[in-house]
């Protein structure tokens, strides 16, 4: 096995075992990485490549407000925060613009770092296990 096959199995296996919030996490994290890769594609005038990669975060930024549940008021800040997002990576596409991407980037990295923090509270929150006495 090639190390690149390796590396795809790997991958492949981290995502099949992670949680939905480690999932989240992950997109945000492929979010933030395609973002980087259309600003370079942008600066080297690769416009067909820079397409490709903010439609990409179009649709990792489409996924997040399909599965916000509205049940939780938290949810109308994200819509808003995403609906945001989704005009502003429309904006970039159409003037292939580094600086929107750049804005675009950095409220998806304050967004994943507050995401990131929900888990954290939400790990620190539980009560640990105990464990089981087992008669004998």
């Amino acid at each position: 096995m090639t190390p690149m096959q390796q590396y795809q199995q790997y991958t492949t296996s981290k995502i099949l075992t992670a949680s939905p919030a480690e999932l989240t996490l992950m997109l945000y994290d492929g979010a933030i990485k395609f973002c980087n890769i259309a600003q370079m594609a942008i600066e080297k005038k690769d416009m067909a490549k820079a397409h490709t990669y903010i439609v990409k975060v179009e649709r990792i930024i489409d996924e997040f407000r399909q599965t916000l549940d509205p049940k939780y008021e938290v949810s109308k800040e994200f819509e808003r925060i995403y609906s945001y997002l989704s005009t502003r990576l429309i904006e970039a596409n159409v003037h292939k613009d580094a600086e929107i991407l750049e804005e675009v980037k950095g409220h998806l990295k304050t967004t994943r770092e507050t995401w990131k923090k929900i888990m954290e509270i939400n790990k620190v929150g539980m009560p640990p296990s105990k464990p089981v006495a087992v008669n004998q």
